[in-house]
């Protein structure tokens, strides 16, 4: 028994040691004092762990730049209603959220509302950000 114990013990000791290097907090990554608020198209969906990643493309004076759009979780974004099929390629979307720190097409998303006036919540880890 004692070795069973011991053995779940230092499985859960290296599963925390591997996600806490990989996981960020939102001021390390993100300024708040840059919200962004981008409309374009879907190129892909990443349902991942620690976040997922949404990816738009976005026109701006004619020339396209395909952002990267930071996320919850996949469990949390399905806590929050999303489903697996809401986002295929081309789905118009409007994202709010606050740009990367060092100013590339990176941000972490608060909300996300489709062409027909859905809205759903990121789960950003911003402090503060409505999540619901």
């Amino acid at each position: 028994m004692r070795t069973r114990n011991w053995l779940a013990i230092a499985v859960m000791g290296i599963s925390v040691a591997a996600v806490l290097p990989a996981h960020h907090s939102f001021t390390a990554e993100f300024d708040e004092k840059k919200p962004v608020k981008l409309v374009g198209k879907v190129t892909e969906m990443k349902w991942s762990n620690p976040h997922s990643w949404i990816y738009i493309d976005v026109e701006t004076n004619g020339k396209k730049v395909n952002w990267a759009l930071e996320t919850g979780a996949a469990n949390a974004l399905i806590r929050r209603g999303w489903k697996k099929g809401d986002l295929p390629s081309g789905t118009a979307l409007t994202v709010e959220g606050w740009q990367a720190r060092n100013g590339s097409p990176t941000a972490n998303v608060g909300s996300v509302t489709f062409s027909d006036g859905k809205r759903l919540f990121a789960g950003s880890s911003k402090e503060g950000a409505i999540t619901k």
